[in-house]
C-alpha cells in the first residue's frame, strides 16, 4: 500500500459509510440501521487518504461459531492501488487472532469479484447456495 494511504483500526461513521456505498453503486440503507449495523461489528478497518476515509471492510457475526466478512469497499478512484488487499489482509489478521479451528467464515462477493476471494482461501457455494466461505483453519 502507498504510504500516503494509513489503515485505521476502526468503524466508518455512518456519512462515511453511506458515501462509500453509494460510491460502488450499492443500494442506501435506512441511518438507524446503519448506526445498529455499524456499532455492532466484531471487526472494523478504515482505509484513509488525506484524512478521509476511501475504503473499509467490516467483520460481523457471532463471535463464535459464524463469522461473516461484510462490505469490503473501496471508491472507485481509489480501486486498483493494493488498497483492498491491504484491508482484506486487515480482515483475515483479525480472524486469526479470534475465530477458533472449524468456524465458518462467509461472505456475499460482488460479480466478477470471486477470483480475489479465492486469494484467501474461499470458494464459492455450491449452485443454488449464494456466497463464498470456508471453515477457519482447513
Amino acid at each position: 500500500m502507498h504510504t500516503e494511504y494509513i489503515l485505521v483500526e476502526r468503524s466508518p461513521k455512518v456519512e462515511e459509510y453511506q458515501r462509500l456505498r453509494e460510491a460502488v453503486g450499492w443500494e442506501s440503507v435506512d441511518v438507524e440501521a446503519t448506526e445498529i449495523g455499524l456499532r455492532n461489528a466484531l471487526f472494523s478497518v478504515c482505509a484513509i487518504y488525506k484524512d478521509k476515509v476511501i475504503g473499509c471492510g467490516r467483520v460481523v457475526g457471532d463471535g463464535g461459531i459464524y463469522f461473516y466478512i461484510q462490505d469490503i469497499i473501496v471508491l472507485p478512484e481509489f480501486q486498483g492501488r493494493g488498497l483492498g488487499r491491504c484491508i482484506m489482509d486487515a480482515v483475515m489478521g483479525h480472524l486469526s487472532s479470534h475465530a477458533p479451528p472449524n468456524a465458518f467464515i462467509g461472505l456475499m462477493a460482488a460479480k466478477g469479484v470471486s477470483k480475489f476471494y479465492e486469494k484467501y482461501g474461499f470458494v464459492e457455494r455450491p449452485p443454488g447456495r449464494p456466497g463464498m466461505f470456508r471453515i477457519w483453519g482447513k
